[in-house]
């Protein structure tokens, strides 16, 4: 049993190195002070006079609480089970050795976890955002595709319990979607999508051939913050604005509504296109298309996003091959692979079905290193 004990022991040393690491990075004890900052400002009976500025200081508190208050609580919990362990060894106590064994593979679950959310420190990572997905050339093909992605990014959603409405949805004239817009609100919702941000491929033997035939078809998919200061930090001009009305549709042909209620704005100066048809009137519509417009474009000047989509859609934001961020092969093999990380699974239909966190989580320590390209490679059947 002394073995045993010896490799828990540096098991718990190695989890106190870490601790103490994430504890530097993130520091911990400014952390903590913060924290106890704004909830003394959230119990002053003025603090809901002021609802957005309540909201910002909420969305603070809920992220600092989400990382720094596990950091410490995990930091004294491994120190106190590592004091047990060295304890239980000196005195021979073979008969706890499987409890604290057992307590050492639930702190590493939750040190595992901890280390993802100290990763999504971005500016934006806190806020909720707009996800769409858009069909490249390709007709049916590339709609079905789109359709496909869009069901795993909900399903994805789900399983991080996040809130996903639809805001806008425009049908394929055959079959799948041609684009589809959804708001996504939780927890670190922009931080833990934004890595899906780029043109995803797919290689199979389409249903809509009928000689079988193997097709490659394309879809981008768009992340935006939502950005709850948008309307203080950026003020647009009406005279740069092209405003559309138009009847919402539903699948089928259906009418949403029999008015003008869909809003399409253009912001001439940047060429970004909005639309929103999902709300119950027009003005509610075009409220929403304005916060996604505003987020848009803060978003491309603070990151300088035109160079950024030159990188994932090529040089003129074509949703075609050698652009991809991910693609994914079902046939004549099953691959799913990640370009940028190199991270990949057989696994595709788990992937299509929602589990995207470890393409996430290698994302997510791919940006921690530097996002270095990773040398360019043979792509899984070329088509």
């Amino acid at each position: 049993m002394s073995a045993e004990y010896s490799e828990l022991i540096t098991r718990l040393e190695d989890f106190k190195e870490r601790l103490g690491t994430l504890c530097e990075a993130v520091e911990v004890e400014k952390g903590l002070e913060q924290i106890t900052e704004l909830e003394g400002r959230m119990a002053n009976p003025d603090f809901w006079n002021n609802n957005e500025k309540a909201q910002r200081v909420i969305r603070e508190l809920k992220a600092l609480r989400g990382v720094v208050v596990p950091l410490r609580d995990l930091s004294q919990n491994s120190a106190d089970l590592l004091e047990l362990a060295e304890l239980a060894q000196e005195e021979g106590d073979d008969d706890s050795l499987a409890d604290l064994n057992r307590e050492c593979k639930s702190i590493a679950g939750e040190i595992d976890e901890v280390e993802l959310r100290t990763t999504l420190n971005g500016k934006h990572d806190s806020c909720d955002a707009f996800m769409s997905i858009h069909a490249g050339a390709g007709g049916t093909e590339s709609c079905d595709w789109a359709s496909i992605l869009s069901r795993m990014l909900e399903r994805y959603c789900e399983k991080q319990r996040f809130k996903v409405r639809l805001v806008d949805r425009l049908e394929g004239e055959e079959a799948g979607i041609k684009s589809v817009t959804y708001n996504v609100k939780g927890d670190m919702a922009y931080g833990y999508l934004r890595s899906e941000m780029g043109v995803h491929r797919l290689v199979r033997k389409s249903p809509f051939d009928a000689r079988n035939r193997r097709h490659t078809s394309f879809a981008a998919v768009n992340i935006i913050p939502e950005m709850p200061d948008a309307d203080k930090e950026i003020e647009l001009q009406e005279s740069d604005l092209r405003i559309d009305t138009y009847r919402a549709g539903g699948a089928g042909g259906q009418h949403v509504n029999v008015t003008d209620s869909a809003v399409r704005i253009t912001h001439v100066p940047t060429g970004i296109v909005v639309q929103c048809q999902n709300e119950r009137s027009q003005h509610a519509n075009r409220a929403t298309a304005m916060k996604v417009l505003k987020s848009r474009i803060i978003l491309l000047e603070e990151s300088k996003r035109e160079e950024e989509l030159q990188e994932m859609y090529g040089e003129k934001g074509e949703i075609a091959f050698g652009s991809q961020i991910r693609s994914y092969v079902l046939e004549p093999f099953t691959l799913a692979k990640d370009r940028r990380t190199g991270h990949e699974t057989g696994n595709v239909q788990a992937v299509l079905d929602g589990d995207l966190l470890p393409f996430v989580e290698a994302f997510l320590q791919w940006k921690l290193k530097g996002s270095k390209p990773r040398q360019s490679e043979a792509d899984p059947e070329k088509d």
